[in-house]
């Protein structure tokens, strides 16, 4: 039978020795951190086993228990650690086999995710489903997009090459013609120049290297600016450009970038608005609190299919993806998604009567 104040320090020797073997094992799991999981499951057992002969061990050298009892005690001990090792080696055996089956079916392509795994490794397996899957769509749309840009330089350098070649070799010397020549070879550089521009700034969206200058703006002063920068290209399309903003919408932004980015979705809706017909830039706070600029036109309305991939990269539509009178690459949706997105903004489209409602909604600076 113990003695009293036997128990204490058993207690003491048990947990010490105890922590002396977790540490051991520590050491030995980051030693082995590379290897198999079911090692390391082993490691595991091994240790629990261990830390509980020791404590068996200080029992037995302190004579609490001895004789027949004490070789019981060590035979539940050793039965409980052979058992142990046994699950662990199953458990392992099964982690490990569906982990090589994961692997396995990342190794093929297209990757779908395979199913009745254990939790963990499913959640893995679907997200890297989904990963896959937006990777697929933007290696196509990159593809697309570098179809129609080479289409789109293709053009106007063949035109510029024609015009140059017949200035070089005297076919056209009449003033009138050259004088021509001369107003469409700039007309065409100038429109390259709107496509490398609009290329660099979606390149920087896409690696996001977009830096912003934040400051406290009114909506209402980026909406004069916006509206004075399209007139031009209003009046000379006949479309009527009106706007509405509130007193005092103040945001924590970046004035030119977000200036760019209702730019485009103002120069894109005179571009889609038929001559005589409306196109209004609106500013205020929405019914959540949220600061809020529209741009209503009168386009016709988009497809309802085609509303969710308008902000697309690679996205078509009804018309061709090419260079306008007005310069650009149809490429000002997608860069300003990329601006209001980097100002924690959302961007969305919707028909609106005769046309649709591009709609920026920003945190409201208090």
């Amino acid at each position: 039978m113990p003695q009293p104040g036997e128990l204490p320090m058993v207690v003491a020797v048990t947990a010490g020795l105890g922590l002396v073997i977790a540490l051991l094992g520590i050491w030995v799991m980051w030693w082995l951190r590379t290897r198999s999981i079911g090692v390391m499951m082993a490691v595991v057992v091994v240790v629990a086993v261990a830390a509980t002969l020791a404590g068996v061990v200080a029992i037995i050298m302190e004579m609490i228990i001895e004789g027949a009892v004490k070789d019981f005690v060590l035979s539940v001990v050793a039965v409980g650690g052979l058992v142990g090792l046994g699950v662990a080696f199953v458990l392992a055996k099964r982690v490990v086999g569906e982990s090589r089956r994961l692997v396995s079916a990342v190794r093929q392509m297209p990757f779908t995710a395979p199913q009745g795994l254990p939790a963990e490794l499913q959640t893995i397996a679907n997200t890297l489903e989904e990963a896959y899957a937006r990777e697929r769509a933007l290696e196509g749309a990159r593809r697309e997009l570098v179809a129609w840009v080479s289409h789109d330089l293709r053009t106007p350098l063949a035109g510029m090459r024609a015009m140059v070649e017949a200035l070089e070799d005297g076919v056209v010397s009449d003033p009138l013609t050259v004088g021509r020549y001369h107003r469409q070879i700039k007309l065409e550089v100038e429109r390259l120049s709107a496509m490398v521009d609009d290329l660099f700034e979606l390149s920087r969206i896409h690696a996001g290297a977009l830096r912003l200058s934040r400051s406290r703006i009114g909506l209402a002063d980026l909406v004069a600016d916006t509206l004075a920068g399209a007139e031009p290209l209003a009046r000379a399309k006949g479309v009527v450009l009106t706007a509405e903003a509130a007193a005092s919408v103040p945001v924590d932004a970046d004035a030119g970038a977000l200036g760019r980015a209702l730019g485009n979705l103002v120069v894109n809706a005179i571009r889609h608005t038929p001559s005589d017909r409306t196109v209004v830039l609106r500013a205020g706070v929405d019914g959540e609190g949220m600061a809020c600029l529209s741009v209503t036109d009168c386009c016709g309305g988009i497809p309802e299919e085609d509303l969710p991939r308008v902000f697309e990269v690679a996205f078509r539509g009804e018309a061709a993806r090419t260079p306008t009178a007005d310069g650009g690459a149809g490429l000002g949706l997608a860069i300003a998604q990329g601006i209001v997105e980097a100002h924690n903004g959302m961007i969305e489209v919707v028909n609106d009567g005769p046309g649709c409602r591009f709609q920026i909604r920003l945190p409201l600076l208090g």
